[in-house]
């Protein structure tokens, strides 16, 4: 059974909108929890755009489940990490003119570079995740530069048409196998909506399902915690039939 880690990056976009105090994810994160969440995620851009420096150093003295640090592979975002200690260290990719992140990580291509700020994370005692497209090329890549997790990307299968949504979804069943079978921890996220994520939380091998803009926007109608309980029973109790034509 996969658990919840609440991405509340969103909280902090509508702050820096206005470039003033409120909403404060710190006590938002709180709320999460309250609702059932099992972690928090939170993305500290290169750039600022949303979650800020003293957004992490307060989360990390006050989230009582888990927090997961995403981050580009640089050296400040790793003195950052190893400043704050998370629970754990995602890398992700990051360009400055998305809107979000676009794709998963190019593991096979960086793989050395990647390795060595993995050992320095490592090092401090906080284990590493990056987060990838569900191949087999770079989930292999993967272990090769030491990762202890990897986060599976999930947009290809949340923006897929009906038609073509059961090719993404056996992409990450397959993906998750696999790096189960590697000896990998397996987690998952972008884009999954409470419309999408129950045939994601029926597969096997995935810990954790990291998800973030359609809890805040469902939480406008509803409160923060009820939306998070919310999104926590579809995943702990996903439907038993098949859903969308979809076997796992």
């Amino acid at each position: 059974m996969a658990s919840l880690g609440v991405n509340i990056d969103h909280i902090a976009n509508v702050r820096q909108a206005r470039q003033t105090v409120e909403p404060d994810p710190v006590p938002m994160a709180l709320l999460a929890e309250l609702g059932g969440a099992d972690g928090i995620t939170v993305h500290l851009r290169e750039d600022r755009r949303h979650i800020q420096d003293r957004d992490v150093k307060l989360l990390r003295e006050t989230v009582q489940s888990r927090l997961n640090l995403e981050m580009a592979a640089t050296t400040e975002m790793v003195q950052i990490a190893l400043n704050n200690h998370p629970d754990l260290v995602t890398i992700v990719p990051e360009k400055r003119d998305e809107i979000t992140t676009e794709g998963g990580l190019d593991v096979a291509s960086n793989e050395e570079y990647l390795k060595r700020f993995a050992m320095k994370i490592q090092a401090a005692g906080i284990p590493v995740s990056f987060f990838i497209d569900p191949t087999h090329e770079q989930i292999q890549a993967s272990l090769k530069a030491g990762a202890n997790w990897v986060e599976l990307h999930t947009g290809s299968y949340a923006e897929a048409s009906w038609t073509k949504q059961p090719k993404e979804f056996a992409k990450i069943e397959e993906g998750t196998a696999i790096a189960k079978s590697m000896g990998l921890r397996v987690n998952a996220g972008h884009g999954l909506t409470y419309q999408n994520v129950e045939p994601i939380a029926k597969i096997k091998g995935i810990e954790e399902l990291n998800i973030g803009h359609t809890i805040i926007a469902r939480s406008l109608a509803v409160g923060l915690k009820e939306a998070v309980r919310e999104m926590k029973n579809l995943i702990t109790n996903p439907r038993n039939e098949e859903l969308f034509g979809l076997h796992s």
